[in-house]
């Protein structure tokens, strides 16, 4: 049967309508497929970028504590800066007073004489750092420490004729009395008074103790930050350079310069090339002699211990010692204590304090020898302290005698006459001292 022409054009018309829903659904299907790949690729990204935000935050709070740590440190170094520079910094002056000796004219004014000292430092100081072109963020605080033998100065004044005792009392006073800050330290009589004082510790040591106050007050100072300039003042060469090489070695003399007392200075300070300052008029262009060392104490062994009013036989001068302008010898023929006037005990032992007014002789040129026998009929007479019954301040130093020499079988004691009154002086063997 044959179909109608009509039938035909609609069965073409489903046909191609067909093909192309067909068509279509691959189309869908297939462009559904890619981009369900590639929402998954995008999840995948989604992912990734999320896990580099999160760490990225972590990270930046990670950094943002740093930089907190570090502003909050930096502010501490503000602070300290600030604490710091509204401190004042430090020159010091240290000087050693038994080898640099001030000026005769100044120490015979006494007090007065000590306050210009002290201004002529101040100024000649000032006057240095002004010359360097020192600039400093804060103020400057001057200090000044002399270390010194008191006694041992005291006895080389005299002896020297240049000042006398009560003069370098004012003199002391009044430097001290110009600045809070200017000490002066009496290091005592004994080879390491000084050192034992700024140590705790008892040592052998074979120089001057005023080297070691030098050194521990060098090696301490120089280490603060606050200190811009220390004066050094030493004294002998070879006392002192060891001291300047031990500095050397540890890498602290950049901050010191020598003060110069003498015209010459001594080869330390030239060989660790030392910027020098010369003060001319301030202290005496040489080096005195020491007195000579109170001898030690006689071993009474050999010795009678029957007391005598005439004391032991005064040792001959050697025949090279001749009287000179300043000294006189001693008369061998007569025992010390007959002397007119005899020679003082305290002066020659210790140390004398009553200068002009003493009423006995500073004069004598004594032999080692004759110091013996002086001290060894000190020793004869009673310490007025224990006799007292006070505690001598002067302890085994002290020139007169704590012990009976006929001990606890005195017969003076016996009838009420010895001499050596108080409560321990004859509890104690004559050959220990108290």
């Amino acid at each position: 049967m044959a179909t109608s022409p009509v039938a035909e054009v609609s069965q073409q018309l489903w046909d191609e309508t067909l093909g192309r829903l067909l068509n279509l659904s691959s189309a869908t299907i297939k462009r559904n497929a890619d981009l369900e790949n590639r929402l998954a690729e995008l999840e995948v990204e989604l992912a990734v970028w999320k896990q580099a935000h999160a760490t990225a935050i972590e990270g930046a709070d990670r950094e943002a504590k740093a930089l907190k740590g570090r502003l909050a440190s930096l502010n501490n170094q503000v602070a300290s800066m600030e604490t710091f520079m509204s401190q004042s910094l430090l020159v010091l002056c240290v000087i050693d007073g038994d080898a640099c000796i001030f000026n005769d004219l100044l120490l015979r004014q006494g007090h007065e004489g000590g306050r210009q000292a002290a201004q002529q430092l101040t100024r000649a100081v000032a006057d240095y750092l002004t010359s360097e072109d020192v600039h400093v963020l804060g103020r400057l605080s001057f200090w000044v420490t002399i270390f010194f033998n008191k006694a041992i100065l005291a006895s080389v004044l005299e002896r020297h004729k240049l000042c006398s005792p009560e003069q370098l009392d004012a003199f002391i006073m009044g430097f001290s009395q110009s600045s809070p800050r200017f000490v002066l330290v009496d290091v005592g009589y004994g080879k390491d008074a000084t050192f034992t004082k700024i140590t705790g510790r008892h040592v052998l040591i074979s120089v001057p103790s005023i080297t070691y106050a030098h050194l521990e007050y060098l090696q301490t100072y120089l280490r603060f930050p606050q200190t811009q300039r220390i004066f050094f003042a030493g004294g002998q060469e070879n006392t002192y350079a060891p001291t300047i090489a031990a500095l050397q070695n540890d890498g602290l003399l950049g901050k010191v310069a020598f003060l110069e007392a003498c015209r010459t200075s001594p080869n330390y300070a030239q060989k660790h090339r030392l910027p020098i300052l010369t003060v001319d008029t301030l202290f005496i262009n040489q080096r005195l002699s020491p007195p000579l060392r109170t001898p030690p104490l006689l071993n009474m062994n050999g010795l009678s211990p029957t007391m005598t009013s005439g004391g032991l036989p005064t040792p001959h001068s050697p025949p090279s010692m001749s009287a000179s302008a300043t000294g006189r010898l001693v008369d061998p023929t007569l025992p010390l204590h007959k002397h007119s006037p005899p020679p003082c005990n305290e002066f020659y032992l210790m140390s004398c304090t009553k200068g002009g007014a003493c009423k006995y002789s500073h004069d004598y040129i004594l032999t080692p020898d004759q110091l013996a026998t002086l001290a060894a009929n000190a020793k004869k007479a009673p310490c007025n302290f224990l006799k007292n019954g006070l505690q001598c301040p002067y302890g085994e130093r002290c020139c007169w005698g704590h012990v009976c020499p006929n001990g606890p079988k005195c017969f003076h004691l016996s009838k009420g006459k010895c001499w050596f009154k108080g409560e321990s002086m004859h509890n104690v063997s004559p050959h220990l001292s108290p």
